[in-house]
């Protein structure tokens, strides 16, 4: 049986991945997330996805690989996690009242083989208008310090919002299920 790795140490990933029942195990690739100088937001995700699976693959060349990352985007600018409670407060009402998008780039690699699929899945999210009030709350509530652009959808964040459109809720969240499940079976594997 092919092993399954996840290349991530993203604790929403993971717990993403585990919705489809499969064996997998997460392997941090740690690279340098820096953007490129005037590299677009969807060519960021998707080469830091491929360079994820990427790096695991340099070792683990008989595994099936799952990279993926995720940016948010603000008139075409790349905000990744927030640095601190400030930078999340100045993210979320730089996001007041506009459309923001979420883009989260994946690759699946099978070294051995030669095996790849790579794509990137778009989601917009229309913030409501957001008073500093409500930000400081959902902030000291969610600790979203971790999340692009200091934003959590699967939990109290979703009170943020105005509208959400998209595909795959999960891409939202940094793994789209839906095209993972569908390219796991594809590859193979057995996927409910």
């Amino acid at each position: 049986m092919t092993r399954l790795i996840l290349a991530s140490s993203s604790p929403y990933r993971k717990e993403l991945l585990e919705r489809l029942h499969v064996e997998f195990e997460c392997i941090s690739p740690d690279i340098d997330e820096a953007s490129l100088e005037n590299e677009q937001p969807r060519a960021y995700v998707q080469r830091l996805a491929i360079e994820k699976a990427a790096k695991i693959g340099k070792t683990q060349v008989d595994s099936l690989i799952i990279g993926s990352d995720q940016c948010c985007v603000n008139n075409n600018i790349i905000l990744g996690k927030p640095k601190d409670r400030d930078n999340a407060i100045e993210q979320l009402n730089a996001a007041s009242g506009k459309y923001i998008e979420f883009l989260t780039g994946v690759s699946i690699q099978h070294p051995q083989s030669g095996w790849h699929r790579e794509w990137m899945d778009r989601f917009t999210v229309e913030f409501r208008e957001l008073s500093l009030a409500e930000i400081e709350r959902y902030l000291d509530t969610e600790q979203p310090f971790n999340c692009a652009g200091s934003f959590k959808s699967e939990k109290l964040g979703i009170s943020l919002c105005k509208s959400m459109r998209g595909d795959d809720p999960t891409a939202l969240i940094g793994l789209p299920l839906i095209r993972v499940a569908q390219c796991l079976r594809e590859f193979g594997l057995q996927v409910p």
